[in-house]
């Protein structure tokens, strides 16, 4: 049981990682009748097919068949998703951020004050170091 839940899970993660919604799965029945369009129109196989709207020819397509564009639009995985604006928001800028110089005393004095405490834990030795049996 544990396997088959780690398979699953391995499994969502991938298919999220594709960034498929739902209505890109919705849509798959619009990508089939214009790549059936494409095929009677145009003699297009599926490599060309998908060349021409999410590869290489994309653009040339796109001006070659302005007549298309609203059945363009309507196909599945056209959201252009970017997710590097999230590493944006972390980058700092040096050159805003103002630093003050400290100087440290190098002396080597009395400043350190141990008071030991009076709980039961130190007395009874939970909180004592190990000891070489």
């Amino acid at each position: 049981m544990t396997k088959l839940l780690s398979i699953l899970a391995a499994l969502l993660i991938l298919i999220q990682s594709f960034n498929i919604s739902y209505g890109d799965i919705a849509q798959l029945d619009e990508l089939l009748e214009h790549a059936a369009f494409h095929k009677k129109q145009y003699g297009d196989n599926l490599f060309v097919f998908i060349s021409k709207h999410y590869g290489e020819l994309k653009e040339d397509h796109h001006k070659k068949h302005a007549e298309e564009h609203e059945e363009h639009e309507n196909l599945p995985f056209q959201h252009n998703s970017c997710t590097h604006h999230i590493v944006n928001a972390l980058v700092l800028f040096p050159n805003s951020i103002t630093r003050e110089k400290y100087e440290v005393n190098s002396r080597q004095g009395d400043d350190f004050y141990y008071l030991q405490s009076d709980s039961s834990g130190h007395q009874s030795g939970v909180f004592q170091p190990p000891r070489h049996a």
